[in-house]
């Protein structure tokens, strides 16, 4: 089952909450906390998509810049779609970006 959905380049987790029987997520990779939820799985996609364009208005209407999902916080020249990944697979394994950046470099550099 696939974990993430995309939208105008955001990425929002999928989470099902057994107890309510309902679906819910947030926008993975800003500061902004972004919520939204659904009964069902079309309900949580159409909730994702209106947060998504609300967060972009209300950024247009107030003149401030919508951040940028995924922007490394490090000084590293990562592409963006590596930082993605590495950010997904850190979020699903529960590990700090940091960390797994470093286990990679750790890897990397003892394969060589």
């Amino acid at each position: 089952m696939k974990k993430t959905m995309t939208y105008k380049g955001y990425t929002g987790s999928v989470e099902y909450s057994d107890e309510d029987g309902t679906f819910y997520g947030k926008v993975l990779g800003i500061r902004s906390l972004l919520l939204y939820e659904g009964g069902l799985v079309d309900e949580l996609k159409a909730d994702f998509h209106e947060f998504v364009d609300d967060y972009l208005q209300t950024c247009k209407e107030n003149g401030v810049e919508p951040e940028k999902p995924f922007q490394p916080p490090i000084f590293v020249n990562v592409s963006p779609a590596n930082y993605e990944k590495a950010s997904l697979y850190a979020l699903e394994h529960s590990l700090p970006i940091d960390s797994l950046i470093d286990q990679a470099i750790a890897n990397f550099v003892a394969a060589g």
